[in-house]
């Protein structure tokens, strides 16, 4: 379920009363005899970039992490799988590619391929006791089977010290931390962050919002600038919470056996973080710290800093490796520790698809210099409304644009380009878009290079990205298989190469192939062909007139897109535009129902002869069970605010507060 663990009474407490459980050891928990595969610990953070003092954040008060990066190797240039959570831990959990296997669209719960595991069950199998405290969120209709076959205990009291584990029996463990996930950082009411994670913290850790660091794509206001010091000392708790369990390890006489990963999930739950493809979204902290004994599997000295690109597909083979397990064929990453390790990647592919009521559709390569991403969807702004993240005080320091720079227009204003390239050694921030300026020579061979190279990374990983999510899931129901054995066969009818084609004819912005792809008989091609042009031709009666007949499509995305376009800029078609709309509503396919509601909300006031109808559908849906129930309800309620009606706040702090 959506919010499964926001809505938890006391994660955190329930955290820390964990690490802070003193207790005899067991000579179970001991190791009085060498083994010969190592312990492997991941501490993980959530959403949280690289905000660290060992990563020389001056802000940053982390002391424990700062000793733990002189004892590590510390990674300069690892990366999500995805922005936000659901689908980068379905990559953690396979070694494959969110686009290559469904998963790329958040809690949508397509099928694994064919003979997936959770790879810790590869260690199960090899004698590694595994535990998983607590987070699963694997994003996909098998994440029953995964978790089980994964996982000797997967649970909030989840660890190495778990009873059922056998004396000297090595160990895969794995601890989230919740301290620095987004509902902490910006979304629960600031008294509830102050009870819940500020009191964890001495007078001294407390972050002064006079010295917080203002990037320059936020405006600098006081709200921001307390939300900012509250992420950092969100960081500071973590980093207490890293400190108990690092102290756990050593107090068992574990810490020369085990091999200790700490990361993020994807970068901070701010906005512009989470959900972009930018480096603050996608760039996060790994530290790797090898005892003397397992020294030779590590890439560099303790304290030293490594520039390879590393990627969230790459840890399943690699902790496999590490413990001497073969690895899976299916898992399309790159070993980077051990004897095994294989030659780095030139680039790190990323991908942002739909998140919760959010629908988006941008891809990225990121090279060691280089940035490349292209937004499939322009016309959208990089701000969109989303219920959750707009529960935040500083998500409404953004509303006003006519007094933004640049730089937070880019992120705030009402679209965005269709291609984006950033120079990440002179521009880290990524505020210069090199794309949208006369480029030098050294810049345009660059960009020539990474659209190829995209291109090829793309259909490498055979990325379904390109079709709409309710074509997607037909074409799982027809087959009766999942969509990435479908792409894996060469005869199929997926057609993603024409798909992908019609796509990027965003680049070129070439008015007459897409009005040709109007009549493709492939569905994908004349969605994009309507996207496409909506882009360049919105306010064009000629155009429009070519559109309208889409309304009558038989495929439910090319009705409501060419639907959401009319009902936006043509009053003549508006009202049977609407009447498309309304009527997409009413399906058993709830993917189909949120295109159309997401496409309603946007419309605001355009869209004002829905309100019975969308009040039928949020009083259908508010109070209802199902991730597709909170979508739904989360984008109905929105528009009926806009126009006015009361709905039901929504609230996912935990509900009692110490006095």
């Amino acid at each position: 379920m959506l919010f499964t663990l926001l809505t938890q009474k006391n994660a955190v407490s329930a955290v820390l009363t964990l690490l802070l459980i003193p207790c005899l050891i067991p000579a179970a928990y001991g190791s009085e005899s060498s083994a010969q595969k190592p312990n492997i610990l991941w501490i993980v953070a959530e959403d949280m970039s690289p905000t660290l003092g060992c990563y020389g954040d001056n802000y940053a008060t982390t002391p424990h992490l700062n000793r733990f990066a002189t004892e590590s190797v510390l990674y300069t240039h690892a990366f999500a799988a995805a922005p936000v959570c659901s689908p980068s831990r379905s990559c953690l959990i396979t070694g494959m590619n969110p686009v290559t296997m469904g998963t790329n669209q958040m809690r949508s719960a397509f099928p694994l391929p064919t003979g997936v595991h959770g790879f810790p069950s590869y260690l199960r199998q090899a004698g590694y006791y595994t535990s998983n405290n607590v987070k699963t969120d694997y994003n996909n209709s098998d994440a029953k089977r995964i978790t089980q076959e994964s996982w000797d205990q997967s649970s909030p009291s989840a660890h190495w010290r778990d009873p059922q584990r056998k004396k000297d029996q090595a160990f895969f463990a794995i601890f989230n931390d919740m301290s620095t996930h987004q509902s902490r950082t910006m979304v629960w009411p600031y008294p509830v962050f102050q009870e819940q994670i500020q009191s964890t913290l001495s007078a001294t850790e407390i972050h002064d919002p006079a010295n917080a660091p203002v990037p320059p794509y936020y405006p600098d206001t006081a709200t921001v600038r307390k939300t900012i010091a509250r992420y950092y000392d969100c960081v500071t708790a973590m980093d207490h919470n890293v400190g108990k369990i690092l102290a756990q390890l050593e107090d068992d006489g574990l810490a020369d056996d085990t091999i200790v990963f700490f990361y993020s999930d994807h970068g901070s739950g701010m906005p512009r973080h989470k959900r972009l493809l930018l480096d603050s979204g996608m760039k996060v902290p790994l530290m790797i710290r090898f005892p003397k004994k397992y020294q030779h599997l590590a890439p560099a000295q303790a304290g030293e800093k490594i520039d390879r690109l590393v990627s969230f597909v790459d840890f399943a083979p690699t902790v496999l490796a590490l413990a001497a397990v073969q690895v899976p064929d299916y898992m399309q990453g790159q070993v980077f520790l051990g004897p095994q390790s294989q030659p780095a990647p030139q680039y790190i592919y990323g991908a942002r698809d739909r998140v919760d009521e959010v629908f988006d559709c941008a891809r990225s390569l990121r090279g060691k210099k280089y940035l490349y991403i292209r937004n499939y969807l322009p016309h959208l702004s990089y701000n969109q409304p989303s219920v959750f993240s707009d529960l935040s005080d500083i998500r409404k320091e953004f509303r006003d644009t006519g007094k933004m720079s640049p730089a937070q227009l880019a992120y705030a204003g009402p679209t965005r380009a269709v291609e984006e390239f950033y120079d990440c050694d002179s521009d880290p921030l990524n505020l210069i878009n090199l794309a949208a300026h006369p480029l030098t020579p050294i810049h345009q061979k660059a960009l020539t290079t990474y659209r190829a190279a995209f291109d090829h990374e793309r259909s490498a990983r055979r990325d379904v990205g390109a079709l709409p999510e309710s074509l997607a899931w037909q074409q799982v129901q027809q087959n009766k298989i999942p969509l990435a054995d479908l792409t894996s066969q060469k005869d199929n009818d997926l057609h993603l190469n024409e798909a992908w084609a019609a796509a990027d004819l965003l680049i070129s912005a070439d008015q007459q192939q897409q009005l040709e792809l109007l009549k493709s008989d492939q569905a994908a091609q004349r969605y994009w062909a309507v996207i496409g042009l909506r882009h360049t031709q919105l306010n064009d009666p000629e155009i429009q007139s070519l559109i309208s007949p889409l309304l009558d499509d038989p495929s439910p995305p090319v009705r409501i897109e060419a639907a959401s376009w009319l009902a936006t800029a043509s009053k003549q078609q508006r009202e049977a535009a609407l009447k498309v709309l309304a009527q997409a509503l009413d399906t058993d396919n709830w993917y189909s129902a949120l295109h159309a509601c997401r496409a309603i909300e946007l419309l605001g006031g355009k869209a004002s002869p829905l309100l019975p109808t969308m009040k039928k559908l949020y009083q259908k849906t508010r109070h209802a069970q199902g991730d597709e129930n909170f979508f739904l309800a989360f984008s109905s309620g929105a528009f009926l605010e806009q126009l006015g009606e009361s709905t039901k706040a929504w609230d996912f702090a935990p509900k009692k507060i110490k006095k």
